[in-house]
């Protein structure tokens, strides 16, 4: 079962979980802050919309085309 932090928070989901679906379980389903300062969320679920845009381990990704694993640091705030 991996365990990840999301936005600091020890969370642990089933194997094959998304990203996207960690955020959903372990949060307030939101992925980024908009620029005008509103909280965006995942759309569609395959990787078009880029709405689901978060910083794992550093790096930008996608989180609907992205597999929670051990120790993950999530952050969907900047």
């Amino acid at each position: 079962m991996p365990d990840l932090y999301l936005d600091g928070r020890p969370l642990s989901v089933a194997p094959g979980t998304t990203v996207a679906a960690a955020l959903a379980l372990g949060g307030d389903g939101s992925a980024r802050t908009s620029v005008s300062g509103q909280r965006r969320a995942p759309l569609c679920g395959m990787g078009i919309c880029q709405e689901c845009r978060v910083t794992v381990d550093g790096l930008r990704r996608l989180a609907c085309q992205t597999l929670c694993r051990d120790g993950m640091q999530v952050e969907t705030r900047p």
